[in-house]
């Protein structure tokens, strides 16, 4: 039976690339049967990706048979995952992110999270020497995994190995880094053609914190005065976006690449008190400026409370 390979749900470009890549790997290395497949439509960047490297985009899925074998990558978390998981046969987890706990494998599997800032930097290390047999649609998949994650170097989560793995992929293809990482956040900052509750769920994650149950949304951009422009109809989406989704709250950090900083939309005393105590900010009308967050991951996830 074919293996599926996926990430999380609302996929981000390491979240569709890497089932990309390790689906390759797994068949044309190993001699295996793997698909990558996607959970959801891949994020403006993503997108870019696929069509700036000719790559099909995978199949949609909505969740998976019981006994189906997967891979997951990019994540470890049950909420972010297809909601027939644990009745599937999960054959390995590559990740880069906390351990979250509530997965349940049919035997023991073959787990490998490490701190480094992207899924791919990892299947790197996985393949060993065997990366010399990447095409270059590979290694390109996988420098932009790389250069989008770690906002090209900016993210505090950015290991020195993660950005020697760019470079020497860069290198190989003959690339510039600055003008591709360019490239692709102006295709991630291209959000136009999104609804407001597109736009709440396109890279979110949920969280509880103190008993309430949040979506952790984060826009990246190069133009944040584009996504700020429209914070009065994001805030009235967020009651809708969140009654759907069956959480309390929605939270916006609005990622400004170039310098270096995030925007929290504030539509209610919920979300001050949260800014307030989380990240020690004076908050005085409907947005607050949190000088040098980057990552959700690393920087905010950790510090919420209540």
């Amino acid at each position: 039976m074919t293996t599926l390979v996926f990430g999380h749900k609302s996929p981000d470009t390491d979240s569709t690339g890497s089932p990309i890549i390790w689906a390759w790997y797994l068949n044309e290395v190993q001699g295996g049967d793997a698909e990558a497949v996607l959970l959801g439509e891949p994020n403006t960047e993503a997108a870019f990706v696929l069509t700036r490297w000719d790559i099909p985009k995978p199949r949609m899925i909505g969740d998976v048979p019981a006994g189906q074998p997967v891979v997951i990558v990019d994540t470890n978390n049950p909420a972010e995952l297809p909601a027939g998981i644990n009745d599937a046969d999960i054959r390995a987890i590559i990740d880069h992110h906390k351990l979250v706990g509530g997965l349940e494998t049919k035997g023991p599997i073959d787990i490998t999270v490490r701190p480094l800032a992207c899924t791919a930097t990892i299947l790197y290390d996985l393949m060993g020497d065997d990366t010399a047999k990447m095409p270059d649609w590979v290694r390109a998949v996988m420098l932009s995994c790389i250069l989008s994650d770690t906002l090209e170097f900016r993210s505090p989560t950015t290991t020195a190995h993660d950005r020697a793995v760019a470079e020497d992929l860069a290198h190989e293809l003959g690339i510039s880094i600055p003008d591709y990482a360019a490239e692709l956040f102006a295709a991630k900052s291209d959000v136009s053609a999104f609804s407001d509750a597109e736009l709440l769920r396109m890279d979110s994650k949920e969280y509880t914190v103190a008993g309430k149950e949040l979506r952790v949304s984060v826009l990246e951009t190069t133009s944040p005065a584009t996504v700020l422009s429209r914070k009065q109809s994001l805030m009235a989406a967020m009651t809708d976006v969140a009654k759907e989704d069956g959480a309390d709250q929605v939270l916006l950090f609005v990622v400004d690449i170039l310098n270096e900083q995030a925007t929290l939309l504030v539509p209610n005393d919920l979300v001050k008190t949260l800014a307030e105590k989380s990240f020690g900010a004076t908050v005085t009308g409907d947005t607050v400026v949190l000088p040098g967050i980057m990552s959700r991951k690393k920087q905010i996830i950790p510090a919420l409370t209540l």
